[in-house]
């Protein structure tokens, strides 16, 4: 019998991508093509579609998928000119949620603090569509720093300007501007990244 706030079971919706995708996959290797990762020295382009296949996994639709390919695209590569872009080959809700997700599109940005403080205030107000991508973007990321930690130690937190303690008082920061509700799996994983990150020397 079905108990209290469960769902009937059912086959999941077969969904397949498009050659908007393909379109989008090519702009972001093409803007991103030249970009590591700052730990690790990764790909950028490896985030780009871990992100992408985040969203994917919680049922997302493509055009979140394409905003999570492109979900950088503005910040690092371009700003508004990329942003005017975007919208034109995807649409104004790609390029809405892709404004959404970006820190700043100021040229020069201002401090890390500054950015960071304005982005947790921000998250609460955005699409759902963006929160999903945002905290897809920040699982990763978490993920990311504790591999990096694995393979080089306490060195990783010199290649971030806030250091181990601005890093540690984001992520913390972020699991309470998140919502649970939003994707449980997803915001569950940051926690319990937050939790281990918090160990780290």
């Amino acid at each position: 019998m079905q108990q209290p706030g469960e769902t009937a079971s059912h086959k999941p919706e077969r969904r397949r991508l498009s050659a908007r995708f393909d379109e989008a996959l090519l702009l972001a290797t093409r803007l991103h093509r030249e970009q590591l990762r700052k730990a690790s020295g990764v790909p950028y382009v490896a985030h780009l579609l871990a992100v992408a296949a985040l969203v994917l996994e919680e049922g997302a639709e493509e055009d979140v998928a394409i905003a999570a390919l492109l979900h950088d695209a503005a910040e690092d590569q371009g700003g508004e000119a990329t942003l005017a872009a975007i919208d034109e080959a995807f649409g104004a809700d790609v390029a809405r949620w892709v404004r959404q997700a970006s820190d700043t599109l100021e040229r020069p940005k201002p401090s890390w603090t500054q950015r960071k403080h304005h982005h947790l205030a921000a998250i609460p107000g955005a699409d759902r569509e963006a929160r999903l991508i945002m905290l897809a973007d920040k699982v990763h990321n978490a993920r990311s720093i504790l591999a990096d930690h694995r393979r080089v130690g306490r060195e990783m937190w010199t290649r971030f300007n806030a250091g181990r303690e601005g890093m540690v008082w984001y992520y913390q920061s972020l699991t309470v501007v998140f919502d649970r509700a939003l994707a449980p799996i997803l915001y569950d994983e940051l926690v319990s990244c937050v939790l281990l990150m918090q160990e780290l020397d």
